[in-house]
């Protein structure tokens, strides 16, 4: 199986431009927890997920009406190719312990996202497991942000 067997079509993505407030519209809006942020050339440069939202926008106490995805996503964006197999996707986000990845066309642009339901959903039981283990592992606490 290929990442676009298993991907999300035409995720919702946002601009760096555009402030924490639509973005979390947005993830209401599409149910969803990780926004892609793109230029403009629907190219992923980030995602924005709702814990940079939680913990670098709500926790440091900054107005989601005018504080924007530029200042507060997760760069860089980690991306997987439409072409990849499953468990180079799974690879991937085990390397970088993240429970979603956008997935690119040949051109770079952003054409769906794979998420941790996508693959308890449509892997085998032991890929699962896999990755949510690994994903899941607790991360060094020396290369945490430290909340002012």
């Amino acid at each position: 199986m290929q990442a676009k067997d298993m991907m999300t079509s035409n995720p919702a993505c946002c601009s760096p431009k555009d402030t924490i407030r639509e973005v979390a519209r947005m993830m209401v809006e599409h149910d969803c927890g990780e926004i892609p942020v793109v230029d403009m050339d629907n190219h992923p440069i980030g995602v924005i997920t709702d814990r940079d939202i939680c913990c670098r926008v709500a926790a440091q106490g900054y107005d989601t009406n005018t504080a924007i995805v530029h200042d507060n996503m997760s760069t860089p964006a980690i991306t997987v190719h439409m072409q990849d197999s499953t468990d180079r996707c799974c690879s991937v986000m085990e390397e970088h312990m993240i429970r979603r990845v956008p997935v690119v066309d040949s051109e770079g642009c952003c054409v769906g996202i794979i998420a941790q339901a996508d693959f308890a959903n449509k892997a085998d039981s032991y890929s699962v497991s896999r990755l949510v283990k690994e994903v899941s592992a607790p991360s060094d606490p020396m290369a945490q942000q430290t909340l002012s």
